[in-house]
């Protein structure tokens, strides 16, 4: 199974391709990051960066895009635009018909780290130990992107497209990771 993750961002929109099945290592495809110029208008700022994300869905052919579901932050601008980009994500993957889900950044960070607090670092240390990735990978935007792909590739058995694992086979960041999913629908 392809997934394409999406840390959604008007200025860096992180994007990471990852492949996995069951029992198999994972492996990275593609690592990147889509930009906009600052001095745009947000108009052809989002246009910039749809285009990007389509040509990355055109070349990898995805069976799943991953977007980080969009939280509240103290900054609103960063908020809408982050939001925005997090729309355009999802609109291009119905064009093509492919599943999209959104996964909570605390479900990522379980997800990889075992710790749904876990800092940047960690994340970045984690995704490149787990991808058997010779250097971090950069920016952050990029390495969240990989660490979104890798949540949506491990969630537990019987969610909706998931890759199937023996009863008791999860990991203990796969645990950590659908108790914090548990934990956002109660919130939710």
């Amino acid at each position: 199974m392809r997934v394409l993750g999406v840390d959604p961002g008007l200025t860096r929109c992180g994007l990471g391709v990852v492949d996995g099945l069951p029992s198999r290592q994972l492996a990275m495809v593609a690592v990147g990051v889509a930009t906009s110029d600052a001095l745009w208008d947000v108009d052809q700022r989002l246009l910039s960066i749809e285009r990007q994300i389509e040509e990355w869905l055109e070349e990898h052919a995805p069976d799943a895009v991953a977007v980080e579901r969009v939280f509240a932050q103290q900054n609103l601008r960063t908020v809408m635009g982050t939001a925005q980009v997090a729309g355009i994500a999802m609109v291009a993957a119905a064009r093509r018909r492919i599943p999209v889900a959104l996964h909570t950044p605390s479900e990522v960070k379980a997800a990889v780290t075992g710790n749904g607090r876990a800092d940047k670092a960690q994340v970045q240390t984690m995704v490149q130990r787990l991808l058997r990735l010779d250097v971090l990978p950069r920016p952050a935007d990029a390495a969240d992107a990989l660490a979104l792909a890798v949540c949506h590739l491990w969630r537990p058995a019987g969610a909706l497209g998931t890759p199937q694992r023996a009863p008791g086979s999860l990991t203990a960041a796969q645990r950590a990771w659908a108790t914090a999913e548990q934990a956002a629908r109660r919130r939710g």
